[in-house]
């Protein structure tokens, strides 16, 4: 079974960048480029098969067409959605919903659990994840005064760190930083804080109310931790299991092979080249391997990022 390669959807923003460009090569529409849909059924931002039976298909299209691709994984929408992050600036303090808030008060919307690995970032970068607020009431109170520094949770990184953001976690990406995103498919975010700054001479929104109803008190790091083992031709990093995906990274050198579980697994090229099944692969490029595609023979010196719903 071939696999489903997919054509990036680009988005701008104010606090994006040119990394994309100058370390996948991808073509940005501009300076100010801030992330790459790089495998997404979503209806902000889809992408669509590049090359071979499915070429130009909508990924939407397949899911609902074409099941048997994706080991008729239940339920009406592609599950995940998959980004790279340009932040040459800090993005805003912000919060995401999960399910149950979300279908109710987002029309219906999956929620958003994500998490981050940090492809780059500058020396001494930090991000925010969690805050101080002992209990809601402090919460608001430490919000509406505007009390961020005391509020916000940083937290020093490097490339190669790994991070879960569970709804419900205040966080933030920090200028400087590049980072990998395996997330629901959901584009629901609500604003904390923004910096002030101006969009087109205005203010960003915000979204308090939303904030402060679906930030948990206290906080509670998330307790995972990455396990890693040497396998024959890769060293295999597995970094995170929850009820929405698993993500395991793979640094392989020379040949390695590997046979996925039954439904379908999304596949990023983060760095090196080589082939899979004989067909050449590169950084910056995403694709699927179907449900029951059977063994997957890596060749070459890479590094990809698995990520495959649970």
């Amino acid at each position: 079974m071939e696999f489903l390669f997919l054509e990036p959807v680009f988005k701008e923003a104010i606090w994006g960048g040119t990394r994309l460009h100058e370390i996948f090569g991808y073509e940005i529409p501009s300076d100010t480029t801030g992330e790459c849909w790089a495998i997404s059924a979503h209806e902000n931002g889809e992408c669509r098969v590049a090359g071979g039976s499915y070429d130009g298909e909508p990924l939407s299209s397949l899911w609902k067409e074409k099941p048997e691709l994706f080991g008729h994984y239940p339920g009406d929408q592609f599950p995940l959605l998959i980004k790279i992050i340009d932040a040459k600036q800090d993005l805003s303090i912000q919060v995401h919903p999960d399910d149950t808030y979300a279908g109710v008060h987002e029309n219906g919307s999956l929620g958003k659990t994500e998490c981050w690995y940090i492809l780059d970032c500058e020396p001494g970068s930090e991000i925010v994840i969690g805050h101080y607020a002992r209990d809601k009431e402090e919460l608001e109170t430490m919000i509406q005064d505007g009390r961020w520094g005391e509020l916000i949770r940083k937290v020093p990184i490097q490339k190669g760190d790994f991070f879960q953001i569970n709804p419900g976690c205040v966080h933030a990406i920090k200028g400087g930083t590049m980072i990998l995103e395996t997330q629901q498919s959901s584009d629901i975010t609500y604003r904390v804080y923004d910096y002030d700054r101006l969009s087109d001479g205005k203010p960003r929104q915000l979204h308090i109310e939303q904030s402060i109803e679906t930030i948990k008190t206290p906080f509670q790091a998330d307790e995972s931790r990455p396990i890693k083992e040497s396998l024959e031709g890769a060293d295999h990093t597995h970094f995170v299991s929850c009820q929405y995906y698993s993500v395991d990274k793979y640094d392989i050198t020379g040949t390695f092979t590997i046979e996925f579980n039954q439904y379908f697994t999304d596949i990023s090229v983060i760095s090196g080249t080589g082939t899979v099944n004989g067909v050449a692969i590169t950084a910056g490029q995403h694709f699927i391997v179907p449900a029951n595609s059977g063994l997957c023979r890596f060749e070459g010196t890479l590094s990809i990022i698995c990520s495959n719903p649970e």
